[in-house]
C-alpha cells in the first residue's frame, strides 16, 4: 500500500540548499558565467571541483558502499534546484545523474567510484533531446572497436568517460582521448553540445545498453524539473525584485494592477511547478508512480520555465534585452531545458499511453 508522499523540504535537504547556494554565491556570479559562455571553455571546472570533491555532490546517487554519499534523488533535486538559479556551467546532470544512473544500472562499481569522487566526469553518448522511451542512436562493432558518429552530446567537451551504447546493445566506457569531440552551436552555452566521433576507437562493456539508457534518461526527465524549477524560481524573484525598484510616473512599476495580474499568474504556475518537481524527485527516491509523475512533471516543467524566463526578459524592460543582464542566460537555459530528454508534448504522449487516455 503505497503512502501520501511528502513534498516538503526536509531539514537536511535545506541545510544542503543553504550550503550549496552559498557556494554559489561565492564562486558563480552571473557576470563570470556570461565571460565564459564568450570564452572557449564555458564550463568552469574550479567551481564543479568545489561542488564535486569539496562537498561530495557527485556522488550523492551513488551508495555508500561504492564510495558515494547514499542520498537520493530529493538531495540530487535540491542541487540542481539551485544550479539552475544560478545557471551554472558544471557537468552536474550529465555526470552526477545521467552517467551515474547508467553505471547503477550496469552496477560497475569501479567506474561509479571514480565518478562519485568527482575527478572523473562520465557523459552518456545519447543526444540530450531523447525522451526516456524514444529510439537513440548507437555505434557499430567491428572487430572488437566502435565506430560510428552520436550528435547532441552535453558536456562531452569536458568528459574524461563517455559511456558510447553499440548496435550489440552494449554499453561502452570509452575514454575521451580515444574519440573526436566536435562541438555544435548550442542555444545554451552553459551547457554546450558535441558531436562525438568514433573511429576505432577501444571501449569496456559496463552493461546493457537499452536498460541503462532508460534508467538514466528517466532520472535525467524527472530531475530536470528540478532545474527548471531554478530557472523559473529566480526569474520571478528577480523580476519581482526589479520591478518594486524601478520608479515610473514617480511610482513604482510593480504597484500597476496589469503587472500585478502577470505576476500572480507567474506565481501560481511556479507554485505548481515546485509541486510536480518535488513529487518527480520522491517518486525517483522511492520507486513509487515513477513513470507517471515524472511524465506529469515534464508536460508541466518547460511551459512554465520558459514563461518565467521570457516574462523576466519582458518586465526587466531595457535592460533585460542587454548581454549584461544574466536574463539571456536563464531563458536560453529554459529553451534548450525544454527539448531536452523529451518535449513537453513527447511527454504528455507517454503520460496519455501509461494512464490509458489516448487520443482517437
Amino acid at each position: 500500500m503505497s503512502t501520501q508522499p511528502d513534498l516538503l523540504y526536509s531539514e537536511e535537504e535545506e541545510a544542503l540548499r543553504a550550503a550549496v547556494c552559498d557556494l554559489l554565491t561565492d564562486h558563480c556570479a552571473p557576470a563570470d558565467v556570461i565571460s565564459r559562455t564568450e570564452s572557449d571553455a564555458p564550463h568552469d571546472l574550479a567551481l564543479w571541483k568545489l561542488l564535486a570533491d569539496g562537498m561530495g555532490l557527485a556522488g550523492l546517487l551513488v551508495p555508500e558502499a561504492q564510495g558515494g554519499q547514499g542520498a537520493s534523488a530529493r538531495e540530487a533535486a535540491v542541487v540542481l534546484e539551485e544550479l539552475g538559479r544560478a545557471v551554472a556551467p558544471v557537468p552536474y546532470l550529465t555526470s552526477a545523474v545521467v552517467a551515474t544512473e547508467a553505471l547503477l544500472a550496469c552496477a560497475d562499481e569501479e567506474l561509479l567510484g571514480r565518478l562519485a569522487s568527482g575527478r572523473t566526469i562520465g557523459v552518456l553518448a545519447v543526444g540530450l533531446h531523447h525522451a526516456p522511451d524514444a529510439a537513440f542512436a548507437t555505434v557499430r562493432v567491428e572487430n572488437g572497436t566502435l565506430h560510428g558518429e552520436l550528435t547532441g552530446i552535453a558536456d562531452a567537451a569536458v568528459a574524461d568517460v563517455l559511456l558510447v551504447p553499440a548496435d550489440d546493445d552494449g554499453l561502452y566506457a570509452v575514454t575521451a582521448d580515444a574519440v573526436t569531440v566536435t562541438p555544435q552551436v548550442s542555444l545554451d552555452l552553459t551547457r554546450p553540445l558535441a558531436t562525438v566521433t568514433l573511429a576505432g576507437a577501444a571501449g569496456r562493456r559496463v552493461g546493457d545498453a537499452g536498460p541503462a539508457v532508460r534508467r538514466a534518461l528517466r532520472a535525467a526527465a524527472g530531475l530536470l524539473a528540478s532545474e527548471q524549477l531554478g530557472v523559473a524560481d529566480w526569474a520571478l524573484t528577480e523580476t519581482v525584485r526589479y520591478l518594486k525598484e524601478r520608479k515610473q510616473f514617480n511610482r513604482p512599476v510593480g504597484g500597476f494592477q496589469a503587472l500585478k495580474h502577470r505576476l500572480a499568474q507567474l506565481w501560481l504556475e511556479v507554485v505548481h511547478l515546485r509541486a510536480t518537481a518535488r513529487a518527480a524527485a520522491d517518486a525517483l527516491a522511492t520507486g513509487q508512480d515513477t513513470d507517471v509523475t515524472v511524465a506529469v512533471a515534464q508536460a508541466y516543467a518547460a511551459p512554465v520555465a520558459v514563461r518565467a524566463t521570457e516574462e523576466a526578459v519582458q518586465l526587466h524592460g531595457g535592460i533585460g534585452m542587454t548581454w549584461e543582464h544574466p536574463a539571456h542566460l536563464h531563458l536560453k537555459r529554459a529553451k534548450a531545458d525544454s527539448i531536452a530528454y523529451g518535449t513537453a508534448g513527447a511527454h504528455r504522449s507517454a503520460l496519455a499511453e501509461l494512464v490509458g487516455l489516448q487520443g482517437p
